[in-house]
């Protein structure tokens, strides 16, 4: 199963790599695809400084974390997305959050699930009939009857 992983997801399990989010996305590479957008890379790096502050761990702490944690994900590159689901994203995004299209865009684009923990984002589009969320609950059960 295919799952694209947003940014919150990723700094929360950078932040503590032995909770929930932290736990799935290090153990749980072999049931399921993790992707997400090419500039999350990015993103973490240029936050690695306040990812320590925030967690009192060292800054090779946190860069250990975020090898563990970014292991099993394969990031692409927006460039991928057919512009039809791009133009979807957006669509649905506009008065929601506009900087979260590309989440959307490769849900569209891959045919899957999105696992995000921005509620502001979950709440807005589920009124607009946008379904393909995976909560962390479902991801666990998930995983506990693969492992079975």
């Amino acid at each position: 199963m295919t799952i694209i992983v947003d940014a919150n997801i990723v700094f929360s399990a950078i932040l503590n790599t032995k909770g929930q989010f932290g736990d799935l996305l290090i153990n749980s590479g072999s049931q399921f695809r993790f992707l997400a957008p090419d500039f999350l890379r990015q993103e973490i790096r240029k936050h690695h400084r306040r990812l320590a502050s925030l967690s009192g761990m060292t800054l090779a702490q946190v860069q250990e974390a975020e090898f563990n944690v970014c292991h099993d994900i394969s990031f692409i590159s927006e460039e991928q997305i057919r512009l039809s689901a791009w133009r979807s994203a957006l669509r649905l995004v506009s008065d929601v959050d506009p900087s979260d299209a590309v989440y959307i865009a490769m849900s569209r684009h891959f045919r899957c699930r999105l696992w995000s923990g921005d509620k502001q984002l979950i709440r807005g589009l589920t009124k607009k009939g946008f379904d393909a969320f995976i909560s962390t609950k479902e991801l666990l059960e998930l995983r506990a009857r693969r492992s079975s």
